[in-house]
């Protein structure tokens, strides 16, 4: 007899994903069949892990969403269940407007789904999980929530308080993975700077890293999400002294003029941030910061624009994304500022600053001609195996495009020489 089968859909982040890998697992211990983003008519079931963060993720996720409700109308798909961060915030809303979801649940209650759909109650959620991204790499979420309120944001209004995993329960999920072959940890949380605090009463981000990187098998580590105010600046001991750990931090800083970090309410300032920045670049030469930008929030002039096009031009960063403020419902901004920039501006200053972007990137590229580097291989294609170095993190970040003069196993690391530089990408040689 065959299993019933369900199909998995993660929108949003890498934390989502991980989730969504939990509930495979559960899913697949109760004796179905899982996939993840399978093709129609191969599936009996689809779960969608819905992003909730702004105005194009939900968009994203009601659009998903009615897809497989009118695939369900076409009885080509038995059932859709939803979960995750937008029916955490509006599920009464979404209940009412489209019943024909067969079952919902939030950010945390998701074993419910299986649940409901097994007859069963009170299934443990297992730490156990089913690997969907390339089998050498993988995400390691060591956080949930958020205690930083920032006034843009309504994460913490969907996640709740910040909540920490204990390090050896960390220790031992990364052993796991270890296992089963996998080399590469990208390390995750809303907010890694506050790691342990809730938990060990001191940020411990530092001691996990420590102890993580002396694991044998663990070939990479990459650290993402932490936040400028707080920083834990023993974490660049640790990255200077373990080579394992890569050189790369992606730190969200959203501005650089103190009136608009103050609407912000990022409890920093401009002059605390170029200070973080120099003191990572001096204590860990070489690093690669990848960094968020906002345009557009309230406070933000013309002179604040500048201020920001001014310091990256001068931070250089070495990966950088922006995105336009969108008003969120029942966050510090919402309530308490008129969001009067209008979207021609805002898309203005995005085109304006993501120009600057390539320049930059396309500079930092061009510096590296030449160099010798290490690389993680993830695929092949006709031309070129397509690998990346410590300095891209996975889905986001340039590849290197090593051309085949030489057999490259997926999976492996290997030593290659920059031979040509574009914006987003590197060409290289197998070296030696």
């Amino acid at each position: 007899m065959r299993k019933q089968r369900v199909n998995f859909i993660s929108l949003g982040c890498s934390k989502n994903l991980v989730d969504t890998e939990r509930l495979m697992k559960m899913f697949s211990d109760e004796g179905f069949a899982v996939v993840h983003e399978s093709p129609v008519n191969t599936h009996d079931i689809t779960v969608i892990n819905t992003c909730g963060f702004i105005g194009d993720a939900k968009e994203e996720s009601i659009n998903t969403i009615l897809e497989y409700l009118e695939l369900k109308k076409q009885k080509k798909i038995d059932s859709v269940y939803v979960m995750g961060c937008l029916s955490q915030r509006y599920l009464s809303d979404l209940q009412a407007e489209l019943p024909e979801v067969d079952g919902w649940c939030g950010k945390f209650d998701y074993s419910k789904i299986v649940e409901l759909v097994v007859s069963k109650n009170d299934l443990p959620l297992p730490i156990e999980r089913v690997q969907t991204t390339l089998p050498h790499y993988t995400y390691i979420k060591i956080a949930e929530g958020c205690n930083r309120f920032c006034a843009f944001c309504a994460i913490p209004l969907i996640t709740g308080r910040y909540k920490s995993r204990p390090i050896d329960e960390i220790l031992d999920e990364v052993k796991s993975f270890v296992a089963t072959g996998v080399k590469e940890f990208n390390i995750i949380a809303q907010d890694l700077s506050s790691y342990g605090l809730d938990i060990y009463g001191k940020k411990s981000l530092a001691e996990l890293m420590d102890r993580m990187a002396q694991l044998p098998g663990v070939e990479m580590i990459r650290l993402h999400y932490a936040y400028p105010a707080d920083f834990p600046y023993d974490v660049l001991d640790v990255m200077a002294k373990y080579p394992n750990v890569c050189k790369y931090l992606d730190i969200a800083l959203q501005h650089i003029s103190d009136n608009v970090l103050e609407n912000m309410r990022r409890h920093i300032t401009g002059d605390e941030t170029r200070k973080l920045i120099n003191e990572i670049r001096r204590k860990v030469p070489g690093i690669h910061l990848r960094t968020t930008l906002m345009v557009g929030f309230p406070g933000e002039g013309d002179e604040e624009f500048a201020e920001l096009l001014d310091f990256v031009r001068e931070a250089r960063f070495e990966r950088m994304g922006a995105f336009a403020y969108c008003e969120e419902d029942d966050t510090f901004a919402a309530n308490h500022f008129r969001d009067e920039i209008s979207q021609e501006v805002k898309q203005d200053r995005l085109d304006k600053l993501m120009k600057l972007q390539e320049e930059i990137s396309m500079e930092i590229q061009s510096e590296k001609v030449g160099r010798r580097v290490r690389v993680i291989i993830d695929r092949e294609d006709k031309d070129y195996y397509i690998g990346r170095t410590e300095w891209d993190s996975p889905e986001v970040d340039p590849e290197v495009l090593i051309r085949k003069t030489g057999k490259l196993v997926p999976g492996n690391l290997y030593d290659v020489r920059i031979v040509d530089a574009l914006p987003f990408e590197l060409i290289a040689e197998i070296d030696g």
